[in-house]
């Protein structure tokens, strides 16, 4: 019984040892790791059981960490940490304030975005590069006769990590008048950047009334990440006509959470002068999906 004994001590504590060197050989592996109270810690697995996780981090050290109190587990980039914080995806880099650039929502993404509570968009990627979106102003709510809805579909492709290309529309009219649909507009847009960091040049036309518009509208865009939850945001707009030509400016800041992200900024014509500065824009969107 006594050899017994002495031989299961020893396969356990082989057993153990050998558990302890396969974590640290993966010493190189980041995770995030999100308890139930709300405390979020980044680092190395060092040592895993049934019970407990010890977890080498940056500021603490090693800690323990209790499994039942573990909410998630996510393996990191380790590209994606800035002096010690940890700089989640942008689930928001497909958009600016209301437009798109080249960059595709991934399969089974989507977002939720309400701007000034009446302007609603949903958007959901149906492929990696085919999203299909749509839209509502609910004015029927207060007793109007039709309300505007459209249709939002986009096609995208990379051909470079740096270089994004799209194709998509809006199209729709007012629901509730038959001889009020048939308005859209067409687009192409080219991208150069990453999700965080990216400039955007497009051209769209317009249709109405069964004819395409001649005259381009021209898309000037841009997005910068200058924080972990805050991003700058310039979506520009600039068409020409009888020799003449005017555009709408905008300058944003995006505050982006995980689940939620807030706009809030200032959208300028430029052919109107005085004291005038801009007026106030006002977004919220939600992502949702894998």
């Amino acid at each position: 019984m006594k050899r017994v004994a002495i031989v299961i001590v020893l396969m356990v504590a082989i057993n153990t040892s050998y558990s302890e060197v396969k974590a640290q050989d993966a010493d190189s592996v980041l995770y995030r790791i999100e308890m139930k109270n709300g405390n979020i810690f980044i680092g190395v697995i060092l040592l895993e059981n049934d019970e407990i996780i010890r977890l080498k981090t940056s500021e603490l050290g090693e800690i323990e960490l209790q499994k039942v109190h573990i909410v998630r587990r996510t393996k990191i980039d380790g590209d994606r940490l800035r002096n010690g914080e940890y700089w989640s995806e942008n689930s928001h880099a497909t958009r600016y304030l209301f437009g798109t650039n080249g960059i595709g929502l991934k399969k089974g993404r989507g977002y939720y975005q309400n701007t000034w509570v009446l302007f609603n968009n949903v958007n959901y990627g149906i492929t990696d590069n085919f999203s299909l979106g749509g839209g509502l102003i609910p004015v029927f709510l207060f007793g109007a006769p039709g309300s505007p809805v459209w249709i939002i579909p986009k096609v995208s492709t990379s051909f470079s990590e740096d270089l994004h290309f799209a194709i998509g529309g809006l199209f729709g009219g007012v629901l509730g008048e038959d001889d009020n649909f048939g308005l859209g507009l067409a687009y192409g847009v080219l991208s150069y950047g990453n999700p965080d960091h990216n400039l955007t040049f497009g051209l769209g036309f317009g249709y109405a009334d069964g004819e395409w518009s001649d005259i381009p509208l021209i898309t000037l865009s841009a997005m910068t990440r200058i924080k972990e939850k805050f991003y700058l945001i310039s979506e520009n707009y600039f068409i020409s006509s009888s020799g003449s030509s005017v555009g709408l400016l905008s300058m944003a800041l995006r505050w982006s959470l995980e689940s939620f992200a807030v706009d809030f900024g200032l959208v300028r014509p430029t052919d109107v002068g005085g004291g005038f500065i801009g007026a106030p824009w006002l977004g919220v969107s939600i992502p949702f999906g894998n």
